[in-house]
């Protein structure tokens, strides 16, 4: 908004100073400040709210340590998170940039469907809140939103060159000293924008796939195997997030070398320079994501100030769900899905201890008579504070496996 602002002020005045906000790394700045700003002195008052409210999180007895004493501590804090993601993302943002507002966009939905869940939880005291099969809806729903705006908007280009035969005619000088022309071969290197469905395999060489390979090159069976990808993204690191929110400060805390990995491989991906010195998809207009980025990092390390141990406040569905759905649309947005397996690791861990534990689980009951667990209890988390690991530590040592994979996720654009 300001940028647009400043932009038309330009034109009659010249303002001292109004060109910074040309620049994205000073958009993405002041960003970062203000969502930091907004989560710690807004989250206050939010936390009050809630507790004049009572809304407070039911916490069922698992037998885990302090986890009882939680009880009634407020919940739907994601709204702190997604306030100040979306003010400065608004303020500073290039609204007229579709991947900003795909990220506008998906923000709200999942907020909305991780605000019913809460809504259900804490007024309607339905401990189940929303519906799963809701949730998939919802989930599903924004996974074709973003898979057809990807394939429709003329916008949404990657710019590749190419080398074009090209003969130049030359003068050359005969035996006899006469002047002659000769023809000689040479190339020209060629820019377009294109429409394509490609994305990035990590550590190969030649890192560049297109889905449409799959299917023959066939315009609507291709955007149907990109909508499918979308669907599968968002619904797997959404429901990651949600269950890694399970100790205090887990959730938040792993996000944020995500969102700043993505953030910095966004930055690359839309500046032509770097991306063609890294060797990497130059997307147009992409690098807009960084004032996204930087409102999410801002906002998730203001949210920590209230929701480090001993948790104030619990984001709840409103911001896990919300987290992990943003992060796949934005990966999704600069073709980099494919890293998110190794980028989101702690979120894949906890989502395959659960299914396994209830694969598992399932299985041995048919076969024995007798359901028998792989793991003390899952998520993840909760088998090691089954083994009495303090909460404090569990939450630091995967703060540092984030990192560590965050660091490695980055050397992929080197390790090939």
């Amino acid at each position: 908004m300001l940028y647009h602002l400043f932009r038309l002020l330009e034109r009659y005045w010249d303002i001292p100073g109004s060109g910074m906000l040309h620049y994205i790394s000073f958009r993405a700045a002041a960003a970062i400040i203000l969502a930091l700003l907004i989560a710690i002195i807004f989250g206050r008052r939010i936390i009050d709210f809630l507790r004049r409210k009572q809304i407070g999180e039911e916490i069922r007895d698992l037998g885990l340590e302090g986890q009882l004493q939680k009880r009634g501590t407020p919940t739907m804090g994601g709204v702190i998170i997604l306030l100040a993601i979306l003010v400065p993302t608004l303020l500073f943002g290039r609204l007229d940039n579709v991947y900003v507002q795909l990220m506008i966009v998906s923000t709200l939905w999942l907020g909305l469907i991780g605000g019913l869940d809460d809504y259900i939880k804490v007024f309607r005291h339905r401990k189940e809140g929303l519906n799963g099969r809701f949730k998939i809806v919802g989930q599903v729903g924004l996974g074709l939103i973003v898979g057809t705006t990807m394939w429709l908007s003329p916008q949404i280009v990657v710019r590749e060159t190419t080398l074009r035969p090209a003969a130049t005619v030359e003068t050359v000088a005969t035996v006899d000293g006469t002047p002659s022309d000769a023809a000689a071969d040479a190339v020209t290197v060629v820019a377009e924008n294109r429409k394509t469905t490609q994305t990035t395999i990590p550590f190969i060489k030649n890192n560049e796939f297109d889905y449409g390979r799959l299917t023959g090159g066939r315009d609507t069976a291709t955007w149907l195997l990109y909508v499918l990808v979308a669907i599968f993204v968002v619904t797997a690191v959404s429901n990651g997030a949600n269950l890694t929110d399970g100790l205090d400060g887990l959730a938040t805390g792993v996000s944020v070398p995500i969102v700043a990995v993505l953030g910095a491989l966004a930055y690359l991906s839309g500046h032509i320079v770097y991306a063609d010195y890294l060797n990497i998809m130059y997307i147009p207009d992409s690098g807009e994501l960084l004032i996204f980025a930087a409102a999410m990092m801002g906002a998730l390390v203001g949210f920590l100030w209230y929701n480090s141990f001993p948790a104030q406040i619990f984001m709840g569905d409103t911001g896990s769900l919300s987290i992990g759905g943003v992060i796949a649309v934005f990966a999704l947005c600069i073709r980099k899905e494919l890293l998110l397996p190794l980028l989101c690791g702690v979120f894949l861990a906890e989502s395959v201890s659960v299914m396994v534990q209830v694969g598992w689980f399932k299985y041995t009951k048919r076969r024995y008579g007798e359901g028998r667990r792989l793991l003390l209890m899952s998520p993840l988390h909760h088998h090691y504070q089954k083994r009495e690991m303090f909460e404090t530590k569990i939450v630091l040592r995967f703060w540092i496996i984030s990192l560590l994979l965050a660091a490695l996720t980055l050397a992929t654009l080197k390790i090939r």
